[in-house]
């Protein structure tokens, strides 16, 4: 990749964050056997599995809990809708592939489908419902230990162009923004040195959202090698998601996806761009997805 993956989101793990959970891990750890009623020696705790039986139930629980990441949305729509920025939405998660449906004020119809940290394989699963005008994805990372660098990468170049291209489903744009965004956890540089640039939504105060524009079209290696990315103010959503937060032009990168046979692979290569100078780009990658 030429020059800085840092620079595809302003945020990053610090180390003192980093090193603060790792601390806390430890420690639970040590005291573990010693929580609860259990009623087992230590060697008799730790022989039965019990603590990693309750950490996996920790986790299944975390990854299954809807409820924050639903509340911070709803919050944001709300905010939106009262601002004249949207003129109506709906949740359709429970019976839907998506989870939220807007209508614009000049009519056209946004779809929102919502993910977690985007280096997981739920990543790759969404399908462009027939009545989007704009088709957006959106990541809600509620883990502050995780890398906003690594998520994103591998979320837009690894996963997404890679589903893009191989299953034909046009993806208008990437949003990165949650509930840990400008907190303690993960500390926002837009915000850092500009307060006037926070909004306050709800009991939260949030920085501008990350915005990433995807191409116009589906990249094809024969007859459309490499099409040209939206701008902001073509993609409603992403538009008025900039102007409600107090958003600006550094905080959009478009997102460039070429496409190409090397001998019987299909490549890929994914640059990113920020007010018109390239910051990040690939090697050509083959499309393992092909193959199947």
């Amino acid at each position: 990749m030429t020059n800085s993956i840092s620079k595809i989101i302003p945020c990053k793990l610090l180390p003192e964050v980093k090193e603060a959970i790792n601390t806390y891990a430890d420690a639970l750890r040590k005291e573990a056997s010693r929580i609860g009623s259990h009623g087992l020696s230590e060697i008799e705790f730790w022989d039965s599995g019990l603590f990693r039986s309750a950490i996996e139930r920790l986790r299944g629980i975390q990854a299954a809990s809807m409820v924050e990441k639903k509340d911070f949305m709803e919050t944001v729509l709300d905010y939106m809708e009262s601002a004249g920025s949207i003129r109506k939405w709906s949740f359709s998660g429970a019976g839907e592939r998506h989870d939220y449906e807007l209508l614009m004020p000049d009519g056209r119809v946004s779809i929102i489908e919502t993910k977690g940290c985007l280096d997981g394989n739920n990543t790759n699963i969404f399908e462009r419902p027939p009545n989007a005008d704009e088709f957006i994805i959106w990541s809600l990372c509620q883990n502050p230990g995780s890398d906003p660098v690594k998520n994103a990468w591998s979320g837009i170049h690894t996963r997404l162009s890679a589903e893009i291209i191989h299953r034909k489903q046009k993806v208008d744009g990437l949003v990165i923004w949650d509930m840990v965004c400008g907190t303690r956890g993960r500390p926002c540089p837009k915000v850092s040195s500009n307060l006037e640039r926070i909004t306050t939504l709800g009991t939260r105060n949030v920085p501008p959202p990350c915005i990433y524009l995807f191409p116009r079209s589906i990249p094809d290696c024969r007859s459309n090698p490499n099409p040209p990315c939206w701008k902001l103010n073509e993609v409603r959503l992403l538009e008025a998601l900039t102007q409600t937060f107090k958003g600006n032009n550094s905080d959009v990168v478009e997102v460039h996806i070429e496409a190409r046979m090397e001998g019987v692979d299909i490549q890929r290569k994914t640059s990113c761009w920020r007010e018109s100078i390239k910051f990040v780009e690939s090697k050509w990658t083959n499309l393992k997805r092909a193959s199947r």
